[in-house]
């Protein structure tokens, strides 16, 4: 007989355990899941997980030079320069930026005045105003973005300072003019 309380307490204990585990596995899980931001996008309900991005908020002013080793997104005012060589630049619909920036991939969606240059892309999205020139292999223009610039799109490595080509867009003080190559 005591055998058999001894089994059926160890049966109790065994079972306890297993909740105890599940419990803390579930704990664990959902912590980690909050660890990351999640940015939401109203217009198409998408959810987007962003890891190692810095956010300045939009009630944030910044006045001088930008620089790092991580992505970057802007919500509030920046004014200066904005370096962040091999990492990406997002400004979003409430960004105010007027800075020169140099990165892999710059995306507006606010409003930006200066010069942009990106390793791989740039792109204005539809809610982007950008007033500046645009040196990048590729560039992006969402229907109804707003840009006033020159676009040059001739890959880093194949450019070389002063060169002129056929095809270059060349630009007066009236307006924007693209020769073409016959």
């Amino acid at each position: 007989m005591f055998f058999i309380r001894m089994i059926n307490f160890l049966e109790d204990k065994m079972i306890d355990m297993k909740q105890f585990k599940d419990n803390v596995s579930s704990k664990i899980k959902a912590h980690h899941e909050q660890e990351k931001p999640e940015f939401h996008d109203k217009e198409t309900h998408a959810v987007s997980v962003k890891t190692n991005a810095m956010a300045i908020g939009a009630s944030i002013h910044i006045k001088g030079d930008v620089t790092g080793n991580e992505d970057l997104v802007i919500q509030g005012h920046v004014e200066g320069t904005i370096n962040l060589k091999g990492h990406n630049v997002t400004i979003s619909k409430s960004g105010k930026v007027k800075a020169n920036i140099d990165a892999n991939q710059i995306i507006v969606e606010g409003e930006l005045t200066g010069d942009m240059n990106g390793d791989e892309k740039v792109v204005i999205r539809a809610t982007g105003h950008a007033y500046g020139n645009i040196v990048a292999p590729r560039v992006t223009l969402e229907d109804g973005a707003m840009f006033k610039g020159s676009i040059e799109m001739e890959p880093r490595q194949g450019r070389v300072a002063g060169e002129s080509r056929p095809g270059n867009i060349t630009q007066n003080k009236e307006s924007t003019d693209l020769k073409v190559a016959p």
